[in-house]
């Protein structure tokens, strides 16, 4: 096998390799649509970090990643890379072997360029080679996942009234966010990230076209769910598609129904406006984020992540 630099006259190839694994997983994941391209590919040919295999003269994978950045997944100091969907692909035949061989070329680019954390967001019922990876130190990280926009099974909760907020009214929801910061930082999730302050919390709020949907009981509000028009698969976008981008509900009124209803009123509003697919994304190690997510949810990526000794760069 012939690993060489990942260039422009590869992307005509390499495209084909990603779309065909793309289109593997759609057998598995209900929800996902068509698509006739992937995105972005320009981009990975001039940076320089990404690696092509070849055997016979055809290419058989490759594997690319965006930018180096600082403070990776916003909870680390270690400056980390990123190979998303689409970013990356290979043959069926001995898929795992490939890029058991294509990691070891470009792992060592991106410690090069100074970064300890690797993230490579695979396909999830592409086990074999989820496990290669794990052979190689990785460990289950986020996850993503789709469902078509229909409401779940659920019995109704008429204690609680459903809204949409207006933006006037997005104040409210500020206390369960810093509620949800706080579960961030709670064992086994431990992912201490800072919260926004108030201002930067409606200065966020405002972008990407949020909406947030909430239920209240007795004056206050007790669960929210922030809907957004995009998220971080190149499927999750376009206009048929919404995204959950924040959900939280207080402990106290878990286990009731509840945010089944306040899922199936956001589902409703956005159904009847024309939208046809709902995502989300999530870490594996939220249990409770897992476990009501998988239940209505399909899962399509397991991003996977290996933080390295850093003390490799001095040398």
């Amino acid at each position: 096998m012939d690993i060489l630099d990942f260039r422009g006259q590869h992307i005509e190839e390499a495209a084909a390799l990603a779309l065909a694994a793309y289109n593997e997983e759609r057998r598995f994941a209900e929800g996902l649509p068509e698509a006739r391209s992937v995105p972005g590919l320009d981009s990975f040919a001039g940076n320089g970090l990404g690696v092509a295999a070849f055997e016979g003269g055809k290419m058989v994978g490759f594997l690319c990643c965006c930018e180096p950045f600082d403070k990776a997944f916003r909870a680390t100091d270690a400056r980390g890379v990123f190979s998303p969907m689409g970013a990356h692909g290979a043959v069926a035949e001995d898929r795992a072997r490939v890029y058991a061989a294509m990691y070891q070329a470009a792992a060592a680019k991106w410690v090069r360029a100074g970064a300890v954390s690797h993230a490579i967001c695979l396909y999830a019922h592409d086990e074999g080679l989820q496990q290669q990876f794990f052979r190689y130190g990785f460990g289950l990280r986020c996850l993503d996942a789709i469902r078509p926009m229909e409401p779940v099974g659920c019995s109704p909760c008429p204690s609680y009234r459903f809204a949409e907020l207006p933006e006037a009214e997005w104040p409210a929801v500020y206390p369960l966010y810093l509620a949800l910061n706080r579960h961030y930082c709670a064992s086994p999730f431990f992912m201490n990230r800072k919260p926004e302050t108030f201002d930067e919390f409606m200065a966020s709020s405002a972008q990407g076209g949020a909406r947030y949907f909430a239920a209240e009981q007795g004056g206050g509000l007790c669960a929210f769910l922030k809907i957004a028009a995009s998220g971080e698969t190149f499927i999750a976008s376009g206009r048929g598609y919404r995204h959950i981008r924040g959900a939280y509900c207080l402990p106290e009124h878990r286990g009731k129904g509840l945010f089944q209803n306040l899922l199936n009123f956001a589902i409703s509003a956005l159904k009847r406006e024309g939208y046809t697919r709902l995502g989300v994304n999530f870490e594996s190690f939220n249990p409770a984020a897992r476990g009501f997510w998988l239940k209505y949810f399909t899962a399509y990526t397991h991003s996977v992540v290996r933080r390295i000794d850093e003390r490799i760069i001095g040398l």
